[in-house]
């Protein structure tokens, strides 16, 4: 088997991501891997930015920021616990932010799940999931989610 040393978990805290964390931290206790798990905070675009005054936007930002590296550390202490973790929180577009950390931590795999749309609303929404497979220089493990 493969050895990882640095496992990259990308998380949105869907019900897509339950069975992707399962695989992760399974491989990462199977391997002994340090496992990085990632949310990435979508920016607001233009318009939202322009409804919401900037002062009330930082506060917006930050509460949004506290929140997820909350459920991150909730998370860690709750599923992960044993194993060697690292959270992350970023602002951005979800595939590149994904695509930079895994680059900044030195992953092995990146670990994701998918929401397994078609049709309209996959061509609507987009695949994360599918941009960081069709960029990423590293193998990248997609997992279902449940539906």
């Amino acid at each position: 088997m493969k050895q990882f040393n640095n496992i990259l978990f990308a998380t949105d805290f869907s019900d897509a991501s339950g069975p992707a964390a399962d695989y992760a931290m399974s491989l990462a206790k199977l391997t002994g891997a340090h496992l990085h798990v990632l949310h990435v905070i979508n920016e607001l675009d233009e318009h939202q930015r322009v409804m919401i005054p900037r002062e009330a936007f930082q506060i917006l930002e930050k509460e949004i920021e506290l929140k997820s590296i909350k459920e991150l550390n909730r998370f860690c202490k709750e599923q992960a616990s044993g194993l060697n973790t690292t959270t992350h929180a970023v602002v951005g577009a979800a595939f590149q932010k994904i695509l930079e950390t895994g680059d900044k931590v030195n992953a092995d795999l990146i670990v994701m799940g998918t929401h397994g749309r078609t049709g309209m609303e996959h061509v609507i929404v987009g695949s994360t999931a599918e941009r960081v497979v069709r960029r990423s220089k590293i193998p990248v493990l997609t997992v279902r989610g449940q539906d």
